[in-house]
């Protein structure tokens, strides 16, 4: 399974637009990017999944996602940017940003209920 931090950072490291909410995703996305190079320096193989970008993006989001989990505290620091900018999305005029990190059995999210509110069972 590919999660979306995962799939950002693989595109952005390969060159291309990152659909994100925001400034400070885009910053943190850009920062991690730039962290999981350095750590690819030396590497043949991520090197080469970066270069094969193009071609086979799948390759690359596979290859930072061995990296990420090959070191969890790397990951940790990596989630704890990525979390953090999501936290700091913000919407404006008539747009909404609903953020939610964990795990949970149901997440309702909501905005502008009238009319008779709410009823969960």
């Amino acid at each position: 399974m590919t999660d979306p931090m995962t799939v950002a950072i693989a595109t952005a490291m390969a060159g291309k637009a990152v659909e994100v909410a925001g400034e400070p995703v885009r910053a943190a996305v850009a920062e991690i990017s730039r962290r999981v190079r350095e750590r690819f320096r030396g590497r043949p193989s991520d090197e080469a999944a970066l270069f094969r970008a193009d071609e086979e993006p799948e390759v690359l989001q596979g290859a930072v996602r061995h990296l990420l989990d090959e070191d969890p505290a790397f990951r940790t620091e990596m989630e704890t940017l990525w979390n953090n900018a999501q936290t700091l999305a913000s919407a404006s005029g008539e747009g909404v940003v609903n953020v939610f990190n964990g795990q949970a059995g149901k997440v309702v999210q909501l905005r502008d209920v009238t009319d008779g509110g709410v009823h969960l069972r």
